[in-house]
């Protein structure tokens, strides 16, 4: 499930991002997305190519990773995300939520950490 009013569109900095056409509440599910779960080996390779930008950590001990399918790929990292995603492990499937109100126009954002507001450096921001 996908809203219709979610759409691709080029942001200032980071190239493509995800935005709304329209305002959303607070806790809403914008996206419902199945996954690809592969083993620690495939991540090994993964790893290797562009992919590893946009593959999750996934399983309760972490020990497998996943393609979420959908516009999830396309949601850029912010430290103070507006969004979360939802791991179901039981079902395979990734949620999008609204974390807080989002204005018409604004850019969707997720944190790469998990957490939404978590401020845990990540790769490329290590320094």
């Amino acid at each position: 499930m996908l809203k219709p009013y979610l759409h691709i569109g080029i942001t200032q900095t980071m190239g493509r991002g995800v935005f709304t056409s329209k305002a959303i509440p607070a806790d809403t599910i914008i996206e419902t997305a199945p996954v690809i779960v592969m083993d620690k080996e495939d991540r090994l390779h993964l790893d290797k190519t562009k992919l590893h930008d946009y593959i999750f950590e996934w399983g309760k001990d972490n020990s497998q990773c996943c393609m979420a399918l959908g516009l999830v790929p396309m949601y850029n990292h912010s430290y103070t995300s507006n969004c979360e995603y939802i791991m179901d492990f039981e079902t395979d499937l990734m949620y999008i939520q609204t974390v807080r109100p989002i204005k018409k126009g604004e850019e969707l954002t997720i944190n790469y950490n998990g957490d939404w507001n978590d401020e845990t450096k990540l790769w490329f921001d290590a320094k």
